[in-house]
């Protein structure tokens, strides 16, 4: 493990500063709260683009969209727990139409698909959920539905594209500001893990919630 060089202190009076302003000036939704991260001595053309997912120990986004592509079993555990869900007559209704697969993934922020569809999902979608980034996550008959649904809701992907900076959701201004604090810190030190130089190639981080000022923390 790499040691952190996250200050507790000057994380603390960030999440503090943000969850203050969002007090002072309220909304009429509840702020999400970004992590936004800054690279550098990274080459998105010649260095390796890692991805990777951790899961934070409390929900950055409880109203986070997720749709499960079922079975008839995951349909109706779907239906009982009000989740948005599609069965397989639905997926071939899209007829692999791009326009129909690319306004599904940007609907949901993430999806769940029961094993005898997953198989299918490329045949019946082609590579759009894919390339989206949101490939369904397996669920098996075995687990809770609704703990799966919490699982994905409370993940967070670190994924490089071509420009060195990314932003993730890690928290919103509905939570305690321990919570938040929790989860930047095993979101900053999962990052730095998939850094090839850890935190030499870091070059900023900030907190920003969603109609807040950017707060430094490293």
């Amino acid at each position: 493990m790499v040691l952190s060089k996250l200050q507790s202190d000057v994380l603390r009076e960030g999440i503090s500063q943000i969850m203050g302003e969002s007090k002072d000036k309220k909304r009429k939704f509840t702020e999400t709260i970004e992590l936004q991260i800054g690279l550098k001595n990274y080459d998105p053309q010649k260095d390796k683009r890692f991805s990777g997912s951790v899961k934070l120990p409390h929900i950055p986004r409880p109203k986070m969209k997720v749709c499960m592509l079922g079975d008839a079993q995951h349909v109706e555990e779907a239906e009982k727990l009000s989740l948005d869900y599609m069965d397989v007559e639905g997926l071939k209704k899209m007829n692999k139409n791009k326009k129909l697969v690319k306004k599904l993934a940007k609907k949901y922020h993430a999806f769940l698909a029961s094993e005898a569809i997953i198989k299918q999902i490329p045949r019946l979608l082609g590579p759009g959920l894919n390339k989206a980034g949101k490939f369904p996550t397996l669920v098996s008959h075995q687990e809770s539905l609704e703990a799966k649904v919490n699982e994905t809701k409370a993940m967070v992907k670190f994924q490089l594209k071509k420009v060195l900076c990314m932003g993730v959701a890690v928290g919103n201004c509905g939570m305690e500001e321990k919570q938040v604090f929790q989860n930047v810190q095993l979101s900053v030190n999962f990052l730095v893990s998939l850094l090839k130089k850890n935190w030499q190639n870091v070059r900023c981080l900030y907190l920003k919630s969603t109609m807040g000022k950017p707060a430094r923390v490293f």
